[in-house]
């Protein structure tokens, strides 16, 4: 079941910056300008049902199961689209806005690549 879906439709300047932290974070149009620079901006709207442990987020077509879910992502992501992936491994998100996932290489990401979430 897909829960999240959408496109890139713009990558900040300081991305490349996060990546290389392991940390990827996602804002929907409605972006706050200072956080624009080091946002990936998507199109999707609508968040079917809450991600949590298990579900898997594909960048492309590169699939990262979620470990944890911080006590407010969902909502950030429901009403923001802002969505703070780690790619720590960890299973206890340490930030109640925090998503973690597997510790993969994160894929390269380009204006029109598709973000997904997927539930089991």
């Amino acid at each position: 079941m897909i829960k999240y879906q959408g496109k890139v439709i713009s990558i900040g300047p300081l991305v490349d910056e996060f990546k290389q932290a392991g940390i990827l974070v996602f804002f929907g149009e409605e972006a706050p300008e200072e956080l624009v620079e080091f946002s990936i901006i998507h199109d999707a709207k609508d968040l079917r049902k809450p991600v949590e442990s298990g579900d898997t987020v594909y960048i492309g077509s590169e699939g990262f199961k979620v470990l944890s879910v911080g006590d407010v992502a969902n909502t950030n992501l429901e009403n923001l689209g802002h969505l703070i992936l780690k790619f720590s491994g960890e299973d206890i998100a340490r930030l109640p806005g925090d998503v973690n996932v597997e510790e993969k290489q994160i894929p390269a990401i380009e204006i029109g690549t598709e973000i997904k979430i997927e539930g089991n």
